[in-house]
């Protein structure tokens, strides 16, 4: 079954205090519910998703949404991506059931018994506020917001370039928001010392799961994006590698514990393109060997990306888009943009390693999620052998049509296999 946030009174999205350095972490509960699926008690089950844009089209079909005025250059009324992904994919349902917007993805995770959920969420929760003059703008109302409820999502990353589309108020309705809901948050916040806080959630008494969120420049943050002490907004990635770690280590070191499992999400990157900057993979590595991070959870790209196999640990560049309202626009075919990804990970709780990955692909249609094909899938996999780290990185497609990653063959680049 599904993890679960536990509904005790004073419980969700509380806060550690320090008399001297003030929020330490935001603690969220995760329960394991009847019927999981058997797991070893010393592995963790991670869902990671991309980018999940609620905004524009997708708002416009479920019950409640916003306003469709846009203040776009070429394009006046969200309802017009509507009908654009209807000229490709046929009627799409309005009102849609929350659940068409996940489509087969509920069920897939749902037997795969994950014990936490982690998207990057790509949109403001407001029907307030006042776009910000940058061209797109994402928001999702906050009824309509209920949708993640449905999937069940335990965890959604702030640091991004449309967490603020609709000014600082609209950052506070989400915020506001996801508290409401239950769902856990980090990476933005209304001050650089909320932003910065940890996200702590606790598996069902098993273990922890700590999430750090950073955006980076290089996805398009505008630099007044940047949170400080009297200004909210996004926790940044700081250029050099070195200045990452201290920043992790300050904010982690005080509340990890042992056998804890660290994430770091990072949405950097351009929205087009398989290089993976040096910059980039430096600031991962280091990440691994100075801070402890076990995971990195990296998204900005609207396709997916190679991925590295670092020490035994997982590094994922690029997850593509999950979510969004792009069926119909033409242009960069070869990037399968059509093609969405949910990752899930088993991690060995004390050592980090990654013990097995599965990818699970997507194809988008009438703005749901259906299961690709045979050949979009076998496209997907040969592409991520060419583009990952090690060269030739064993991915294999099952009967099911899911990939998977074979650590056998696996060696990983400046390492050891880890340990099965």
């Amino acid at each position: 079954m599904h993890a679960a946030i536990k509904k005790n009174p004073g419980a969700d999205n509380r806060h550690f205090f320090d008399a001297d350095q003030g929020v330490r972490a935001r603690l969220m509960y995760v329960d394991r519910m009847a019927g999981h699926d058997k797991k070893r008690e010393d592995t963790v089950r991670l869902f990671l998703a991309g980018d999940v844009m609620l905004g524009r089209g997708i708002d416009q079909i479920l019950p409640s949404p916003c306003d469709p005025r846009l203040h776009e250059g070429y394009v006046s009324s969200a309802i017009e991506y509507v009908e654009l992904a209807e000229t490709r994919s046929g009627p799409i349902p309005r009102p849609a059931s929350f659940e068409h917007v996940w489509g087969v993805l509920l069920d897939d995770l749902d037997q795969r018994g994950c014990d936490l959920r982690v998207i990057n969420l790509e949109t403001a929760i407001t029907s307030d506020g006042w776009p910000v003059p940058k061209g797109i703008n994402y928001r999702v109302s906050p009824d309509n917001a209920r949708v993640l409820r449905t999937a069940k999502i335990d965890a959604c990353t702030l640091a991004n370039n449309h967490v603020l589309d609709w000014s600082e108020s609209g950052l506070f309705d989400t915020l506001d928001t996801l508290r409401k809901l239950g769902i856990g948050f980090t990476g933005a916040g209304r001050n650089d010392a909320e932003a910065a806080v940890p996200l702590v959630s606790d598996i069902d008494g098993r273990g922890r799961v700590l999430t750090v969120a950073f955006g980076d420049w290089s996805s398009g943050i505008p630099e007044n994006w940047r949170a400080a002490p009297r200004r909210p907004g996004v926790n940044m990635l700081p250029h050099e590698a070195s200045r990452a770690v201290e920043i992790v280590t300050s904010q982690v070191d005080p509340i990890r514990r042992e056998n804890d499992v660290l994430i770091v999400s990072v949405h950097w990157g351009d929205n087009w393109g398989y290089e993976v900057p040096d910059r980039h993979r430096s600031i991962a590595h280091t990440l691994i060997d100075a801070a402890g991070v076990d995971l990195v959870f990296g998204h900005s790209s609207h396709h997916p990306k190679g991925l590295e196999i670092y020490h035994g640990k997982l590094i994922l560049f690029g997850c593509g888009d999950l979510i969004n309202d792009y069926e119909g626009i033409r242009g960069h075919e070869t990037y399968r943009p059509d093609l969405g990804v949910a990752y899930i990970a088993d991690l060995d709780k004390r050592s980090g390693h990654l013990l097995s990955l599965e990818m699970i692909p997507y194809e988008r249609s009438a703005f749901s999620l259906i299961h690709a094909g045979d050949a979009a899938a076998d496209w997907l996999a040969e592409m991520l052998r060419r583009k990952s780290a090690p060269a030739k990185l064993p991915v294999t497609r099952s009967a099911a049509g899911s990939l998977r990653l074979d650590l056998t063959g696996a060696t990983g680049s400046d390492s050891a296999p880890p340990p099965l």
